[in-house]
C-alpha cells in the first residue's frame, strides 16, 4: 500500500491485523491469513499453548506472522499485567495488545485499569498496543503513558455494528501522533475502508472473519477495504456540500456564449 506499516518493532506491508480465535478450523484459519496479506496477527494467551505441536503458534511461523499476544479476559491491571508477562516469556516478544474489560456483557473497555496497566507495563519494557473507547482523553493519556499504538473500538466486540461514532474515531486520529487502528465493531468491508479514510493507520479484525459465511472471502474484501481507504484518504475527498455543484464547468459552453 506505498508505505511499510511500523508499530514498534513490529512492521507489515499491510494495515490489516487479523484475530486468530474462533476460526472453525485450523484450515480456514491458514486460508483466512493467506487471503488477508497481513502479517501480523494477535494471540490470545490463554486459548494456546506454544509448546503444543500444530498449534495456532506453529501455524503462525510457518506463514511468516508476526504475533502480538493479547491480554483477552482480564478485568482488572493487575490480571492484565501478569498475562503480558507471561506472554512474554512464552513468545519471547515485548509487544502486546493490551485489553482490560470493565463489564462481561458489553465488552467494553475498563479505561481506568486500562491506564494503570498500561504504565505499568512501559516502564517494564513492553511495547503496548492499547485497546480502549473512542475517547479522545484517554486516548491522549495512553499515548503520554508511552504506549505505541492506540486502538479504539468502532463498536462492541464482536457486534459487527462498524463506526458508531465516526466524529470521535476521527478526533483521535487527527490529535494522537502515535498509530491508531480500528479495534472491535467491523462487520464487513466498508467498515474498513471507512476507519481507514477517517485517518486510522490500520484496522484489526476478527469477528468479521471467523464468523462470516465465507472467511476467506471475507477476509480478501478486508484486505481490498483497507488499502482502498488509505488510498481514498492519501488521495484527497472531496469537501461534502449542501448543494449539488456541476462536475463540468461552465465556461465555454457555445449555448452559453453571449455576443
Amino acid at each position: 500500500m506505498g508505505d511499510l506499516f511500523q508499530v514498534g518493532s513490529l512492521s507489515s506491508p499491510s494495515r490489516l491485523i487479523v484475530g486468530t480465535g474462533g476460526f472453525r478450523s485450523m484450515e480456514i484459519l491458514g486460508a483466512s491469513l493467506v487471503a488477508s496479506e497481513a502479517s501480523i496477527a494477535t494471540v490470545a494467551l490463554r486459548r494456546i499453548d506454544p509448546n503444543v505441536k500444530g498449534s495456532i503458534y506453529d501455524l503462525l511461523g510457518r506463514l511468516n506472522f508476526s504475533l502480538l499476544p493479547n491480554t483477552a479476559g482480564c478485568f482488572s491491571a493487575a490480571e492484565a499485567v501478569k498475562v503480558a508477562e507471561m506472554a512474554r516469556e512464552a513468545f519471547d516478544t515485548n509487544a502486546v495488545k493490551l485489553e482490560v474489560i470493565g463489564d462481561d456483557v458489553t465488552l467494553l473497555p475498563d479505561t481506568t485499569e486500562t491506564l494503570a496497566a498500561a504504565e505499568k507495563l512501559v516502564r517494564s519494557g513492553f511495547e503496548v498496543w492499547a485497546y480502549t473507547s473512542d475517547d479522545l482523553i484517554v486516548a491522549q493519556r495512553l499515548e503520554q503513558v508511552g504506549c505505541v499504538a492506540v486502538m479504539p473500538l468502532g463498536s462492541p466486540i464482536g457486534s459487527g455494528l462498524g463506526v458508531r461514532n465516526p466524529h470521535a474515531i476521527g478526533m483521535i486520529c487527527a490529535r494522537v501522533s502515535v498509530p491508531v487502528l480500528l479495534d472491535a465493531g467491523v462487520g464487513t468491508a466498508s467498515d474498513a475502508a471507512l476507519a481507514m479514510e477517517l485517518g486510522c493507520d490500520g484496522v484489526l479484525a476478527a469477528s468479521a472473519i471467523n464468523r462470516a459465511l465465507d472467511p476467506v472471502m471475507m477476509a480478501e474484501s478486508l484486505r481490498e477495504a483497507v488499502k482502498a481507504g488509505f488510498l481514498a484518504r492519501r488521495a484527497g475527498r472531496i469537501p461534502p456540500r449542501v448543494h449539488a455543484e456541476a462536475s463540468s464547468p461552465s465556461l465555454g459552453r457555445p449555448d452559453l456564449f453571449v455576443e
